[in-house]
């Protein structure tokens, strides 16, 4: 019986390696592009959730609690097929991009919320008794000194955001893990297409894993 990873399907699979590296350029270009979304909402209910008006606080408790709450495939599937039924239709590589932007902006707007929360009060108090704004002490007093606090669990984010963007395969994304599987069911070499899949994603996260741990490690060093 031939094994699942036999050489003739390694050779299969390295004839047919573009096929991987355009799904792994689509991967990294998606990851990029979600990851400026997550931080940008990230950024933004974070202070709204860290403020004292209560509206701002209960809109930025709804994004978090919808989102965590409900798994990202069926939000992305959302976005591929409800969308559309109201007249609104993105192309798939933006369903990739929002719906993995939008899951993980809920995470970021935690970390972000308890960076700033962990500053003491008393450094937005004298911004604001110096004239500053709530958002101009956020820019430029809080949010510079809350950097050492969310670097770490912002890189183990996007780790997690660069993982996540297999959902796309879902949608006929064309991404990593939707050219996997397109590639292994028309020839069933699945072992050696998950086997390159997976080293794909490690070259993608493993250096990012590394800065966490080196960024947690600084951290508690100056503590």
């Amino acid at each position: 019986m031939v094994g699942p990873f036999a050489w003739f399907k390694w050779e299969a699979l390295l004839k047919d390696g573009n096929v991987f590296i355009e799904g792994f350029g689509i991967t990294a270009l998606v990851a990029v592009l979600a990851l400026g979304v997550a931080l940008a909402l990230g950024v933004i209910f974070g202070m709204l959730g860290a403020s004292h008006w209560k509206f701002a606080k209960r809109a930025s408790r709804c994004y978090v609690e919808f989102i965590q709450n409900t798994p990202l495939v069926i939000q992305v599937f959302f976005l591929y097929n409800g969308l559309p039924k109201i007249g609104i239709v993105l192309p798939v590589l933006w369903v990739g991009v929002i719906g993995v932007g939008v899951y993980h902006g809920a995470y970021i707007a935690e970390v972000i919320r308890a960076g700033i929360q962990a500053i003491p009060k008393g450094q937005r108090e004298a911004a604001l008794s110096q004239g500053f704004n709530y958002w101009e002490a956020m820019r430029y007093i809080i949010l510079p000194q809350a950097q050492r606090i969310v670097f770490p669990p912002l890189t183990n984010q996007a780790v997690f955001l660069i993982k996540n963007t297999s959902v796309m395969a879902m949608v006929a994304g064309g991404d990593l893990m939707y050219r996997a599987d397109s590639w292994s069911s028309g020839n069933i070499y699945y072992g050696p297409a998950y086997v390159v899949t997976g080293l794909l994603y490690f070259i993608l996260c493993f250096p990012l894993a590394q800065l966490a741990r080196h960024l947690e490690r600084r951290a508690e060093v100056s503590a």
